[in-house]
């Protein structure tokens, strides 16, 4: 029912959208109805090239994620495990994370060239600082009353980790993943609309470019319904997630 909710202000504008043009009766280079946007989505999924385009995007966005989001869960997972380590390691960490991901992109063009590996290297960048910072919070704020569990138990460090913390920050590591996806997505298309000639960014240049405004909101909403599939997985994995825990904790 709330999804329905949710889309009843979208569906009236796209309704008063389409009415004000048709009623202007005006030809616009920037500007188009829904009904063609629509129909240039329809054109554009049917020759497969919204698809090809889309698995370059999601291919670059996938392999910089896994990169980025498991490299930075592991350095947030240390600094929390290790805070001694963590008091010399964040003002570093502060003076870098600020440099913007695209800002990297001539670096990321001399070392890797155009195609996949220069923008899943800009992808990994930029999901690896939030995926770090908010790792690190969710290991520094457990309770210490189950560490002191897990050194009752004479667990090893790495049991430790595995037994006890991870799965009691697991709820802000997957927060930390909804995140890093949405930020995958964009910086993705941003890297191709800059400097890498292939997937969803590109096809919006040459459709700027062609003078095709219906093709090029069609892929940007098409861009929208990628990020938003996205984001209803994860809310629906951590629903999965939190339902099963209660349950354990109930049977226990």
């Amino acid at each position: 029912m709330n999804v329905w909710r949710g889309l009843v202000v979208p569906a009236l504008a796209i309704l008063l959208w389409e009415a004000a043009l048709h009623g202007a009766r005006t030809e616009s280079d920037t500007i188009v109805a829904p009904s063609a946007v629509l129909a240039s989505l329809w054109q554009l999924l049917s020759d497969g090239t919204l698809l090809r385009t889309t698995f370059e995007t999601l291919a670059a966005s996938c392999l910089g994620l896994a990169a980025g989001f498991g490299t930075g869960v592991l350095a947030g997972t240390l600094l929390g495990v290790f805070p001694r380590a963590a008091a010399y390691l964040l003002t570093p960490i502060e003076l870098i994370r600020p440099i913007p991901s695209v800002a990297l992109i001539p670096l990321s063009l001399m070392a890797c060239g155009f195609g996949l590996s220069m923008e899943a290297a800009i992808v990994a960048f930029a999901t690896f600082w939030p995926s770090l910072i908010l790792s690190h919070s969710a290991i520094a704020a457990i309770d210490m009353r189950l560490v002191e569990v897990a050194r009752l138990l004479r667990l090893g460090p790495i049991a430790r980790v595995a037994k006890i913390l991870l799965p009691a920050a697991l709820p802000r590591i997957l927060t930390a993943l909804r995140l890093a996806i949405g930020l995958a997505l964009v910086v993705a298309v941003t890297v191709e609309i800059a400097a890498n000639p292939q997937g969803l960014g590109y096809a919006l240049i040459i459709a700027q470019q062609a003078l095709r405004p219906g093709d090029m909101l069609a892929i940007l909403i098409w861009v929208g319904i990628i990020g938003w599939g996205l984001n209803a997985l994860l809310v629906m994995l951590e629903r999965r997630l939190s339902s099963e825990r209660i349950r354990t904790t109930l049977e226990i």
